[in-house]
């Protein structure tokens, strides 16, 4: 009798657990992707123009900035256009309060806080913007961005223009 009970709350353990851990964010999508946002900022903090354009799809992001725009065009970024965006920045961003969710099989929707210092060595400025991400998993098992919006969360404006604000 007593094997059977245990075996039975073994079961239903094994059944009822996993999904408590997901509900809270915590399963293996999830934290792929909360490590993936990490390495994202770390990337951009280091000018890593290769990490960078390497953990967002390789097909293309919807972008949006926290300039209070919205259309961005569909681009994929390359190594190269990030280098030539980033020259002369530097970054000092973190992430706050980073919450995830797998919402789809494949598809992580992900928000934040993002907060720092941007621009280059003469002109330092504070940053501050909420960011929702979608994550999907793509062909080659790596978690990468799809969609990207950055939303002001202080200091007034927050988007500064760049080389490619002004590109086709």
């Amino acid at each position: 009798m007593k094997f059977a009970q245990l075996s039975a709350a073994l079961l239903i353990s094994a059944l009822v657990l996993p999904g408590i851990a997901r509900a809270d964010g915590h399963g293996g999508a999830e934290d792929a992707v909360a490590t993936a946002i990490g390495n994202y900022w770390d990337a951009r903090n280091a000018a890593d123009h290769k990490a960078v354009a390497n953990l967002e799809s390789s097909a293309g992001i919807y972008g949006t900035n926290s300039d209070g725009s919205f259309h961005k065009p569909f681009a994929a970024s390359s190594a190269d256009d990030w280098k030539r965006n980033m020259a002369g920045q530097q970054n000092n961003m973190q992430v706050f309060y980073p919450e995830v969710a797998e919402i789809a099989e494949g598809v992580v929707y992900a928000r934040y806080y993002l907060e720092g210092m941007v621009g280059d060595k003469s002109d330092q400025y504070p940053y501050r913007t909420r960011v929702t991400n979608v994550w999907t998993l793509e062909e080659d098992g790596e978690w990468r961005i799809k969609a990207m919006h950055f939303s002001s969360a202080g200091y007034g404006g927050t988007h500064r223009t760049q080389t490619s604000d002004f590109e086709d």
